[in-house]
């Protein structure tokens, strides 16, 4: 069976390329819950499976996490998909650069994969994409996206020169928060644009602990995260998959669990009841963020 994949569109700069459909996140590492030892242990563990897609940001742990990363690719940055992000008030035509480079300085590394503009904020649009360009032109950034962004931020996006470059939008998205499949996931789907899945097992034990999906887990010998991660990943047509998800793994278990999830399909049956557990909604509902 063919690992699942996701493609990111070819830009002005840079070729299609082809990702694993599960990542690694690192929200809420280098905070001291977990030993920094065992989670830059468990992205090493992560890239060893395959799982080249490392996401950060300035944001986390205040830069820590990107200092963390940093040490894990340490001597195989070649295997990395290293992506961060900026501060909305950072990403003004001079302050996204600088905030880029000081990224850059944590990460010990010379250029990022993928840049975000984490989330909407008081920067005019075009200021922000005049910033990613400069940084795309010295090789500091190979591409760019956003991310938190709704229907009417993508379109916003999308009228401002070079916009449509945006090579991905980072939205929450799991079974229990489908808010992005009426209108935000079929919006990108007709213009080509991959979704990055944040928080894709739920958080706080739902939909995770969720009695239905342990029983899934149960009768297919899975856990519950591969469950919740196939779910996620599944190809929406023939074409294949277009979300990535990032979850968070301390150990080299989590991790082992989450890119279980690469080589699992989800019998129509099964995806029906985890339907029924988790409807999507029927109308339009504002954007889950956390």
């Amino acid at each position: 069976m063919t690992r699942r994949e996701v493609e990111l569109p070819a830009t002005a700069t840079v070729p299609t390329e082809r990702l694993p459909a599960i990542g690694q996140g690192t929200w809420h590492m280098a905070e001291g819950r977990c030993s920094e030892r065992d989670e830059v242990a468990a992205l090493q563990y992560g890239l060893d499976t395959g799982l080249s897609v490392i996401d950060t940001a300035e944001m986390y742990a205040s830069g820590r996490a990107e200092s963390l990363v940093g040490r894990a690719v340490d001597g195989r940055r070649h295997q990395a998909f290293l992506v961060s992000k900026v501060f909305p008030w950072n990403a003004g035509r001079q302050d996204a650069v600088a905030a880029c480079e000081a990224s850059l300085r944590r990460l010990g590394t010379d250029y990022l994969d993928l840049y975000l503009l984490h989330w909407p904020g008081s920067v005019p649009l075009a200021e922000t994409l005049e910033a990613f360009e400069r940084l795309r032109e010295q090789g500091k950034i190979r591409r760019f996206g956003v991310s938190n962004f709704d229907v009417d931020d993508m379109e916003a996006l999308w009228q401002c020169p070079g916009g449509d470059q945006s090579s991905v939008n980072q939205v929450l998205y799991h079974l229990g928060s489908r808010g992005i499949e009426h209108s935000l996931l079929p919006w990108q789907r007709e213009r080509g644009v991959p979704t990055m899945a944040y928080c894709p097992l739920g958080g706080a034990g739902v939909p995770l602990n969720h009695p239905e999906v342990m029983a899934v887990a149960d009768e297919l010998s899975t856990s519950p995260a591969t469950v919740l991660l196939a779910w996620a990943t599944q190809p929406a047509s023939p074409a294949g998959s277009d979300v990535i998800a990032i979850p968070k793994a301390a150990s080299r278990e989590h991790v082992a669990a989450n890119a279980a999830a690469l080589d699992m399909d989800l019998a129509a049956t099964i995806r029906e009841r985890l339907d029924q557990a988790f409807p999507a909604p029927e109308r339009k509902v504002p954007l889950d963020i956390v």
